[in-house]
């Protein structure tokens, strides 16, 4: 459908012109990172603060990294954040900025889902981070990370008030995206894709279209065509799309997951040719951080491949500071850092035992082999996580990804 071209005429920046002449433009700073004498990458400071601003959901996914997996956290922790707590972690991100000389942060407002905190906490909290980050030196970008379902004109006057970007994530067409994403309790009797459509087309009116951060899709082979999957994000207009590997280690692996005919590395190609056949009419993020690094050894912006760590931290709603929240996958509390906001500033959590290493040496002996190691990066750690070795694994998509990144190469030297 060839008419897909025309959906990158009205993103502004993010057009689908791809300069060939030169490496893309960094789209955030290098991560501050140390290297250790064995050559392990380690961060030395954040300049991302997920906020898990509200622990519950008004989805059920089955495939949910936080309730559905192995960690058990959420049970205990409070629904919405507090007023102390969010007032510790303002003055906390304000300590790190200065601490490090940072002159721009980014504060994503999660959850389960943030909406459900309401409006009054949002933007209490959008305004103090801000006041205190631009006291100590750095502006704030907030963005928002939402299934859709609280999306309405209500709620979009407060996020354009307060230039809260939103991202919302959509699976593909109906079936594709209700086959996962059931009401509360898992009922099928709602439909949760018709409501993330009815709020995209909310958010897609001139008047908050700028406030349009992109799509967030989980990939399901099992659901079936991708090429129909990428024209149903598409036709949103979105200005990104981020595709996602669904959450598992070796030992719970997501079906399909560690199988020789690598099926999400099969569906994954098929869409990066969707997407190139049709202008490259949005940002893709793992296509993208894919080209980059094999063209010009840029830097990854997705979390998903690459060497360098993502200088992010998640603030669960009682303060806890963790670690990446795929690690839910691996066991109940591996993400969980040993701290909060309490009781460590962000540099001292950096200090904390268990924290985080990077970089090509601190992968097992198949990676450090591997002709893809510095593109691939060994995948999410989590990903690699099992079989009675620990992290001291390929990924549990190793197959997968050498398949999108062959893929990917091969196009480019066409």
């Amino acid at each position: 459908m060839e008419h897909l071209l025309q959906y990158g005429e009205t993103v502004g920046d993010y057009g689908p012109a791809w300069d060939e002449t030169a490496p893309p433009l960094t789209p955030w700073p290098k991560p501050l990172i140390s290297v250790t004498t064995e050559g392990r990458t380690r961060l030395k400071a954040f300049d991302q603060f997920v906020v898990k601003l509200h622990s519950r959901c008004n989805l059920a996914c089955d495939y949910c990294y936080i309730y559905e997996l192995q960690d058990t956290g959420w049970r205990t922790r409070p629904r919405t954040m507090p007023g102390h707590v969010r007032a510790r972690l303002t003055r906390r991100i304000a300590e790190h900025v200065r601490q490090h000389g940072l002159r721009h942060v980014r504060v994503i407002l999660h959850g389960g889902d943030p909406l459900l905190a309401g409006g009054d906490v949002i933007a209490e909290l959008t305004v103090a981070a801000r006041e205190a980050v631009g006291a100590a030196g750095a502006s704030t970008e907030v963005i928002l990370q939402t299934n859709g379902l609280l999306l309405d004109e209500r709620t979009l006057e407060l996020l354009l008030r307060h230039d809260i970007r939103v991202g919302v994530s959509l699976d593909g067409d109906e079936r594709t995206h209700n086959r996962h994403r059931h009401g509360p309790a898992g009922s099928r009797d709602t439909n949760p894709h018709a409501q993330t459509t009815a709020a995209l087309a909310r958010l897609r009116d001139p008047r908050y279209r700028h406030l349009f951060a992109g799509l967030l899709c989980v990939v399901d082979p099992e659901a079936g065509d991708p090429v129909g999957t990428f024209d149903a994000l598409a036709a949103h207009r979105p200005p990104a799309i981020d595709f996602l590997l669904p959450h598992g280690t070796w030992d719970h692996p997501a079906p399909g997951a560690g199988t020789p005919s690598a099926p999400h590395g099969s569906w994954l190609c098929a869409a990066f040719d969707r997407w190139w056949q049709t202008g490259r009419p949005m940002r893709v993020r793992p296509f993208e951080s894919i080209m980059a690094m094999c063209r010009y050894g840029a830097g990854s912006s997705t979390e998903l491949i690459g060497t360098l760590p993502a200088a992010a931290v998640v603030i669960e709603s009682d303060g806890a500071i963790t670690w990446a929240g795929s690690l839910n996958a691996v066991a109940d509390g591996a993400a969980y850092s040993g701290g909060s906001i309490f009781s460590h500033s962000f540099d001292a959590a950096l200090s904390l035992p268990g924290v985080p290493e990077h970089g090509v040496e601190s992968l097992c002996r198949t990676c450090r082999a591997c002709s893809l190691v510095t593109i691939c990066g060994g995948g999410l750690r989590a990903h690699r996580h099992g079989r009675g070795r620990g992290l001291a694994n390929p990924s549990v998509y190793c197959r997968d990804l050498s398949l999108l990144i062959r893929h990917i190469q091969a196009r480019l030297t066409v």
